[in-house]
């Protein structure tokens, strides 16, 4: 038989009187011993509720004791939480949801798991009582405490399933049990699968698809003996009981429903009897043995009848009992903060006259040494203010010396790493073509000849490189200078096409410019022209014979953004982030011809755009080329490009196609 749930307050409450009473006994408890038995039993309690929750009821009611004992607030809350899980699993839902809420005066938010996994409990409650929306709102505030713990995120999501199957909406109940799956896959919590496998079969019972159905009751019956869950054991027997119903298969739901009520009633769940009871009621009527369904209707209703009694004297005498232990609990502290104001009065004043008597015995040679500390006292605050300005001082000027070598140490470093890497390769290759041109025997007069084509892209990409590294050393060393005008981007474009026209030509590439020639910008010129004129020559590296380059522009609010676009073979996702580095992480590629490419273009052009007030970006596409756009500010004012550049961009765009 069920203990009375007003007994173990009554218990509790005598307890507690008696230890007040003897206060000794109180303070020869082992604190921390007791707090660990305490956690033992409370989680020990909380394993096993569900298969033996006599056992557990007892292991929490004697946790809940020696917490009181000890003033173990969580173990406190935790005996709570145990001891509403306990009358959870034999369906008393009101007397557990006043045992959850008696835990969440208890538990301390720095244990917000256990404050997640209380008002989940209160969640699944409210749901088997039918209130639906406090069962939502305490859901949500699980999930608000359980954070990115995937256990706790599995279990809210388990019991949401369950409130939207009982609201019908079967298909947001699926999701959510697949979801909590999910995540009990990756913890491997065995006994949270096991439940969550008969939620499906429940889900697809009420869809009424059948053999999902009972693959999934059949799966959470062979898992509740490895978790050993005998209430899950019991529901799947009359999950199954009522498939078999509604597939006509009335003597196999007949057996199960059996099976069910049995284990139902061995470890005290009622509405497990009730269900069976009443999926036993259908599958005789069906069967059109009438007196066998009314044998087993009035047990059903009795079942009922009963469980309504005994929850209403259940509720009654719990609260009764609740108030009483209140009253008691509020005497006993208040005897006990009594007699802790008295035993601190008594001590205070024990204190006061050790203090006076040794007071009197010191006071006149502390009176006579107190000027005189007091003047060396402040001859020595003195004497050391003075020090410690002047250390402060020198400290400072350590320091900024110290910074300032620093700095010009790392540049030099930085300096000498950059020119001898990025110069070593374009000397090189040209260092091969002149000593192949100075063997005469080796070439003949074609060969040379071609030799002396591929001479001129080898020095220019040595001189551009070598113009970059200046203008970056320069900016390191004196600072960027800034020198902002009215420039046409249309004739800087022009300007990089007749630059680069040699190239162009070598791999047929096309390259039109279509800037609007009636924006300019504010900026500086030559900035902007080691900005175009490094885009250009990166697009022609990257593009293969025959494609095209595009430089275009547009206009939005007060800037220009400046687009060099190409149809090269593009730069990977993850290396687009590597491209403005200028340490050994930069992203360096061969181009189509095998052009070696230095790294510090980019950086270079990077630093210009945003000493100019613009930015710089990159999309691309691996084998559909790649946009580098910069924006800078438009020139509040009449652009200073005429008709004649207009002319020269056009003959210069046609010149390159050419």
């Amino acid at each position: 038989m069920r203990w009375h749930a007003g007994l173990i307050w009554l218990f509790l409450a005598y307890s507690v009187i008696t230890y007040a009473q003897s206060g000794e006994s109180l303070l020869s408890v082992n604190k921390p011993d007791t707090i660990k038995t305490v956690d033992s039993l409370n989680k020990l309690a909380e394993n096993i509720y569900v298969g033996a929750p006599y056992q557990a009821r007892a292991m929490a009611e004697r946790a809940l004791l020696l917490s009181e004992k000890v003033k173990y607030r969580q173990g406190t809350g935790c005996s709570f939480l145990n001891l509403g899980h306990v009358y959870w699993s034999q369906s008393y839902y009101p007397i557990s949801l006043f045992y959850f809420n008696s835990a969440l005066t208890y538990l301390s938010k720095k244990e917000p798991l256990t404050l997640a996994h209380c008002y989940s409990s209160i969640g699944r409650a409210y749901t088997d009582l039918q209130n639906y929306s406090q069962a939502i709102k305490n859901l949500s505030l699980a999930a608000r405490y359980a954070g990115s713990d995937k256990k706790m995120l599995a279990e809210v999501y388990n019991e949401r399933s369950f409130v939207y199957l009982k609201l019908q909406q079967y298909d947001e109940g699926i999701a959510n049990a697949r979801r909590a799956m999910q995540l009990s896959r990756v913890i491997n919590d065995e006994p949270s699968i096991c439940i969550l496998y008969s939620r499906l079969a429940n889900a697809y019972r009420l869809k009424e698809q059948y053999n999902q159905s009972i693959a999934c009751s059949d799966t959470a019956l062979r898992m509740s003996y490895v978790v050993n869950n005998k209430r899950l054991r019991a529901i799947s027997f009359i999950e199954r009981a009522k498939v078999f119903n509604a597939l006509k298969q009335y003597d196999k739901a007949i057996d199960l429903a059996k099976r069910g009520a049995a284990l139902s009633d061995s470890i005290g769940v009622m509405d497990g009897i009730s269900s069976a009871y009443q999926a036993m009621t259908y599958s005789f009527e069906q069967k059109n043995d009438l007196k066998q369904s009314l044998v087993y209707q009035r047990r059903y209703n009795q079942v009922l009848d009963s469980l309504n009694a005994t929850n209403k004297r259940n509720n009654t005498s719990l609260i009764q009992s609740y108030f009483e232990l209140n009253s008691r609990l509020n005497a006993i502290a208040a005897v006990e903060q009594r007699a802790k104001t008295y035993r601190e009065k008594l001590g205070f004043q024990k204190t006061i006259i050790a203090t006076l008597l040794i007071s009197l015995l010191v006071v006149v040679i502390a009176l006579s040494v107190t000027y005189y500390q007091y003047k060396l006292k402040r001859v020595l605050i003195n004497r050391m203010r003075k020090q410690h300005k002047a250390l402060l001082i020198q400290k400072d000027l350590i320091e900024e010396q110290s910074a300032n070598l620093a700095g010009i140490n790392n540049l030099k470093d930085k300096l000498l790493a950059v020119i001898g890497h990025d110069l070593r390769t374009p000397l090189a290759n040209l260092h091969s073509i002149l000593y192949l041109y100075n063997t005469a025997d080796a070439l003949t007069s074609a060969e040379i000849q071609d030799l002396m084509k591929k001479l001129e892209p080898v020095v220019q990409g040595a001189e551009l490189t070598l113009s970059n590294l200046l203008e970056w050393a320069g900016n390191q060393i004196k600072g960027i200078n800034v020198e902002p005008s009215a420039v046409s981007i249309n004739l800087a474009g022009d300007e990089m096409i007749r630059t680069f026209n040699y190239m162009l030509q070598q791999k047929s590439i096309s390259i039109v410019n279509a800037i609007p020639p009636q924006y300019c910008v504010r900026a500086d010129e030559k900035h902007v022209k080691v900005v175009l004129s490094n885009l250009v020559s990166n697009a022609i590296k990257f593009t293969g014979e025959g494609g095209t380059i595009t430089l275009s522009g547009a206009a939005a609010e007060h800037e220009l953004v400046i687009s060099v676009s190409d149809t090269g073979r593009g730069i990977p996702g993850e290396k687009i982030n590597q491209l403005f580095k200028l340490d050994t992480g930069r992203y360096m590629a061969t181009g189509t011809s095998g052009e070696k490419g230095t790294g510090i273009g980019l950086f270079l052009c990077k630093e210009l755009v945003e000493f100019n007030g613009g930015r710089l970006w990159v999309n691309s596409e691996i084998g559909r080329g790649s946009t580098f756009s910069f924006s800078l500010p438009l020139f509040e004012g009449e652009c200073c490009n005429d008709d004649e550049g207009s002319s020269n961009s056009s003959d210069a765009a046609v010149a390159a196609q050419l």
